[in-house]
C-alpha cells in the first residue's frame, strides 16, 4: 500500500507506517502535478498538511484514493463531506499538536506584555547608543497574573490555552457554540491535579471584559472580530490569533491599533496566506509567526505516530 506524505511526516510515523507494510513516500508534490503523481505511483492514502489542497477535481481524478490525512486540525484545505461521499477515508490528528498552539499563544502574549517583539527588534539597531532611552520606552509593561483572558472557541485548544493561563494566575473566561460548561484538570509534575469548572460567557461580555483574547475558531465564512467587535473591547486590550486566517478583519484590527483601541495584536495566521499584507507586517504593534502553531518538535512526532495508527486501523478493520 502506497502513502504520499506530501506536507511531510515525521520519523516516527514513517517508521510505524513502513513496519505495518506500507510504503511511504515523503516528498513535496507541486499541486499542478499531484493528481498524475498519485495516480502513477497508485498512491491509496495521501497525507496533507495545510499547504496541499485536495479538492473535488483531485478527488475525482484519483480512483484509488482510499484515505486522506491532515496533520493537524483544521480541514478548511479538503472538500471533506465530498470525499466521504466518494466513500473516502478523511482522518486527522485534532489532539496531537493542542499544547504546542496553547504554547505559543503565551509566547506571543508574554513577548507583547513587555514588547519584547519591536524591542529585540531595535536593541540590535539602537542598543549601544539609546540604552537608557529603550529602557525608559520599554518600562510599561504589563504583568499577565490577575488579568482577564478570554478564549473565542473552547475545545482542545482552547483548553490547553486556559490551563496554562489557570496556571500562572489569570482569570479565564470563554465563549463556546457547543460548551456551556467546561471541567479543566491541570496536572503537575508532581502528579497532583487540580480541577477548575469553568461556565461560558456570552460573545459580548467577553469582548468588554476580557483584557486579552485568544480564538480558537474554524476557518469561517465571515470575520468574528470586525468593527463592532473591536467597539466593545477594552481600551488598551491584545488579540492573539493562532487558529485561521480570516476570522480577524486586518484592515480594522490596524484601525483600531492606530487609534490606541487595541494595544497590541499576535498573529500566527493570516487572511492572505502565504502574502500577508504588506500593512501587517510593517506594523511594530503586531507580533509574528508565519503558521508554526502546530510546528514543535513533539507535536510532529504525535501527529505522525497518530496518522499512522489511524492509517493502520482502518486497513486492518
Amino acid at each position: 500500500m502506497m502513502v504520499l506524505a506530501n506536507d511531510g511526516i515525521s520519523k516516527e510515523g514513517v517508521d510505524k507506517l513502513n513496519s505495518a507494510g506500507f510504503k511511504t513516500i515523503v516528498e513535496s508534490i507541486d499541486q499542478s502535478e499531484i493528481i498524475n503523481f498519485i495516480n502513477n505511483n497508485n498512491i491509496e492514502v495521501l497525507l496533507v498538511r495545510s499547504a496541499t489542497k485536495v479538492r473535488k477535481d483531485l478527488i475525482d481524478s484519483c480512483k484509488n484514493l482510499k484515505i486522506i490525512g491532515r496533520g493537524g486540525v483544521g480541514m478548511d484545505n479538503i472538500d471533506v463531506s465530498y470525499a466521504k461521499e466518494k466513500g473516502i477515508h478523511v482522518i486527522n490528528t485534532p489532539a496531537a499538536s493542542s499544547i504546542s498552539v496553547a504554547e505559543l499563544v503565551f509566547a506571543h502574549l508574554f513577548s507583547c506584555a513587555r514588547s519584547l517583539h519591536i524591542s529585540n527588534r531595535e536593541m540590535p539597531l539602537e542598543g549601544d547608543k539609546e540604552f537608557k532611552t529603550l529602557k525608559k520606552n520599554y518600562a510599561g509593561g504589563t504583568e499577565l497574573k490577575g488579568k482577564t483572558l478570554g478564549i473565542v472557541g473552547f475545545g482542545r485548544i482552547g483548553r490547553e490555552v486556559a490551563k496554562i493561563g489557570l496556571g500562572i494566575g489569570m482569570n479565564i473566561i470563554f465563549y463556546d457554540l457547543n460548551n456551556k460548561k467546561a471541567q479543566i484538570e491541570i496536572d503537575f509534575f508532581d502528579g497532583s491535579s487540580k480541577n477548575f469548572e469553568l461556565e461560558s460567557s456570552t460573545f459580548d461580555n467577553l469582548l468588554k471584559e476580557s483584557d486579552f483574547i485568544s480564538l480558537h475558531v474554524p476557518a469561517q465564512k465571515d470575520y468574528i472580530i470586525g468593527n463592532k467587535e473591536f467597539s466593545l473591547m477594552k481600551k488598551g486590550s491584545g488579540i492573539i490569533n493562532a487558529a485561521r486566517g480570516g476570522v480577524i478583519n486586518e484592515e480594522s484590527l490596524i484601525k483600531h491599533i492606530e487609534n490606541k483601541k487595541i494595544a497590541f495584536a499576535a498573529l500566527d495566521t493570516f487572511e492572505n496566506e502565504p502574502t500577508p499584507s504588506i500593512k501587517i507586517l510593517m506594523n511594530q504593534k503586531i507580533s509574528m509567526t508565519p503558521h508554526i502553531g502546530a510546528a514543535t518538535k513533539e507535536a510532529q512526532k504525535r501527529i505522525g505516530v497518530e496518522l499512522a495508527e489511524q492509517i493502520i486501523s482502518i486497513y486492518q478493520s
